[in-house]
């Protein structure tokens, strides 16, 4: 039986699945994985948040339904395939231990490519994807994805070159992410990650989900975006840290 503190952490992360998936916080999906990491065994958390993800990917579809590149998706799914076969072995591998220094190095890595990544960008320049780029960047995508459901800076790092317009962009990078977390699923089954107990603890916090969506709408008109994504930044850095170290205080 978890205490109330993990609890509640572990329902602020689920309600980060609907802020991020409403377009609200930058990288506040980011925070999800790595939270529920310090509430529950790093198996149980990436287990019990691979269907509300896929919930997440459910509302956001509905709204950008259409609005997306799909070409993107073909060129990266060739290695989307095989990094989630890779990182489904991986994850059976680690010891919680080494699996929570995963997820937190993930998470710095996020804060870190951030921080950077206007100079990353301009190194990138503008290009025009094509199949040997986006198996790469789809088996990096595969891999970090299955880990952490951290694939965001990969994704992002393909994307973002290519200037598509904002609500492309984003309905690009829904229906990216709904592919990745559906074929996920019967390798997280297979290797035990999903299993009636991490289904149970979904069930019990799906409500959260389009609690979160709908705040994400409201918060998105009301809420200096530039002041909650440093925020966001800190504090996943921060988690990131907590989880390699584990510091006691």
């Amino acid at each position: 039986m978890q205490s109330w503190d993990h609890q509640w952490l572990a329902a602020l992360a689920v309600l980060f699945i609907g802020l991020s998936k409403a377009g609200f916080g930058g990288g506040l999906g980011m925070l999800t994985t790595p939270l529920c990491a310090l509430a529950f065994p790093p198996r149980d958390a990436l287990g019990m948040l691979l269907p509300l993800l896929c919930a997440g990917d459910a509302f956001s579809l509905y709204y950008y339904w259409g609005r997306w590149e799909k070409r993107c998706l073909w060129y990266l799914l060739p290695g989307v395939i095989p990094g989630v076969v890779l990182g489904a072995q991986w994850v059976g591998r680690f010891s919680p231990r080494e699996l929570n220094v995963a997820i937190g190095l993930i998470a710095v890595g996020f804060v870190l490519y951030q921080v950077g990544r206007d100079w990353i960008l301009r190194v990138e320049g503008t290009f025009q994807p094509n199949s040997r780029i986006g198996f790469l960047f789809g088996l990096g995508a595969g891999i970090t994805s299955t880990f952490a459901h951290g694939a965001g800076p990969v994704v992002s790092m393909f994307l973002v070159p290519q200037r598509l317009p904002k609500e492309i962009y984003v309905g690009t990078t829904v229906l990216i992410f709904t592919w990745i977390n559906w074929i996920k699923v019967p390798f997280y089954i297979a290797n035990g990650v999903i299993t009636l107990h991490t289904v149970r603890q979904s069930l019990l916090y799906l409500p959260l989900v389009p609690l979160g969506v709908w705040l994400g709408v409201h918060l998105n008109r009301r809420f200096s975006e530039e002041l909650f994504s440093r925020i966001v930044l800190v504090t996943i850095f921060l988690t990131g840290l907590q989880l390699i170290f584990q510091f006691h205080f």
